[in-house]
């Protein structure tokens, strides 16, 4: 987070060259190293990728997609179910309803789905809200390296400014300068500026979003992406593999030791031989090896001895504790990241939905902390949709009066499901049975339904059965207890 004193802001709420100068400065020095490369390890391109060993060595570089795999499953976790909006029930239906359309029309469970992504590798998701050619107000993902918010240095840390950096490109796309967008509460201001020199302003137009357009989603108070705490694992985990294969591709290009059938020599001293040209003929002839070319090129090593005899030159297997060590890697990282192993045999398909509950705790916990920072970025997302569309002159609703509903995404135990539901019954009201039961959004509605459908099956079954009429009934005899029908 960077934060400064709101006084040092001009009355428009701009930064002053100087200040925008050191803003971009400290984006830089402090976010962009780091937000790089965890950028890198996201998209495969590991530490080990540039390990370099010695010339006719095998250098195996296998990067592990880990990082991906974390990311996938946490962000999943949080939002692979779209985001839901109700309204409370003093709140006004077509408000809402303005609000909601406006927010189907962002897309906003796609945007809502990248931007947990990014928070899940960055540790934060920026997004910014924009009004298109139709002045329809819009939301979009912007790319964490490139835009930050700034905020005020007081307890609330309230959002005074956003900075989002463009890189301009000539003809040749070759880059020619840079573009820096400025969003205040009020304006949207260009500045351009070509390599260190101070940026200019270009143009200018206000953006009627009340607040400022830019949003940051935090993944969590340190603002630290889901895998970033075990990157040194990672690496360790990539090294291992890799060198276990190094290993395997060394055990079979083994060397075959020759004891007394040749010696090491250079079979000839030509000069010429050795540079590979007869100086006689000016033709190109094979050159002679040297021992440690020939060793390298034919896997033979003739060692002098009064006895004959081969065999071959390996190094000591070392593969059960080397699986013994990928294992403890492997559990480590996905102990300190929080993120289970899905595809492991403790995950089988009968295991009960409490058990699955005590191994998805971890997950569960950390996407409970991602999904408070959510919900906090969602709120100020409606604030400045809700102020565009009173802008627009359309029904305003309170920003509380809307309520937000993340579900979880889990294999669903139905039958398990449908057990609790009938042993909760006659003990706990129809409608917290309901609110139990994974798909029911809105449990007053579904009980409503419920109760309509029991009315109409008991209007069929009069329909098929027409009602018994006492005045109809067989005359009952008073001393026997039995009707003419009877006897």
């Amino acid at each position: 987070m960077i934060t400064i004193n709101a006084g040092l802001l001009d009355t428009e709420g701009l930064p002053s060259s100087m200040l925008l100068i050191a803003l971009l400065g400290k984006q830089d020095e402090t976010c962009r190293s780091r937000l790089n490369k965890l950028h890198e390890y996201a998209h495969t391109r590991h530490a080990i990728s540039g390990r370099q060993r010695l010339r006719g060595l095998p250098n195996n570089r296998l990067p592990h997609d880990l990082p991906g795999y974390i990311v996938t499953v946490s962000s999943g976790y949080l939002v692979g179910e779209p985001v839901q909006y109700a309204k409370a029930d003093a709140a006004d239906q077509l408000a809402f309803d303005t609000l909601n359309a406006a927010l189907k029309m962002c897309d906003t469970a796609s945007v809502d789905a990248e931007l947990a992504v990014d928070a899940a590798v960055y540790g934060k998701g920026v997004e910014l809200c924009y009004a298109d050619r139709d002045a329809q107000p819009k939301v979009a993902q912007v790319d964490p390296r490139s835009a930050f918010v700034v905020y005020d240095d007081t307890v609330e840390h309230l959002p005074l400014l956003g900075i989002v950096r463009y890189e301009m490109v000539d003809q040749q796309l070759a880059k020619k300068g840079e573009r820096v967008d400025v969003y205040t509460p009020a304006l949207c201001v260009h500045m351009e500026r070509a390599g260190a020199e101070v940026p200019h302003e270009v143009s200018r137009e206000p953006h009627y979003f009340g607040a400022v357009p830019m949003i940051e989603y935090w993944n969590n108070a340190q603002e630290t992406g889901d895998f970033e705490p075990v990157l040194d694992l990672i690496d360790a985990y990539d090294t291992l593999q890799s060198d276990r294969l190094n290993d395997k591709q060394q055990f079979t290009d083994a060397i075959m030791v020759f004891k007394g059938l040749a010696s090491l020599e250079n079979d000839s001293d030509d000069p010429a031989l050795e540079d590979g040209t007869d100086s006689e003929t000016d033709t190109t002839v094979v050159p002679t090896l040297t021992p440690a070319e020939r060793l390298r090129q034919t896997k033979m090593l003739f060692m002098p001895g009064q006895d004959t005899d081969a065999t071959f030159l390996t190094k000591p297997d070392a593969e059960s504790g080397n699986e013994l060590l990928r294992k403890s890697l492997a559990g480590d990282i996905h102990k300190f990241s929080y993120v289970p192993d899905l595809t492991d045999e403790n995950f089988a398909g009968t295991t009960s939905g409490v058990a699955m509950r005590f191994k998805l705790f971890g997950l569960e916990m950390l996407v409970n902390t991602k999904e408070r920072w959510f919900r906090e970025a969602l709120r100020t997302r409606l604030k400045c949709m809700i102020q565009f569309l009173a802008k627009k002159g359309m029904a305003r609703i309170n920003v509380d009066d809307v309520q937000i509903t993340f579900t979880r995404s889990l294999p669903v135990n139905e039958l398990e499901i449908a057990q609790m539901a009938s042993a909760y019954q006659g003990i706990l009201p129809d409608e917290l049975i309901l609110a139990k039961i994974p798909g029911v959004d809105d449990p007053k509605a579904t009980l409503a339904m419920l109760q309509q459908q029991k009315a109409e099956d008991v209007k069929r079954q009069q329909a098929m059965f027409p009602r018994f009429d006492a005045s109809n009934a067989p005359a009952e005899d008073p001393q026997t207890g039995t009707t003419d029908e009877e006897v």
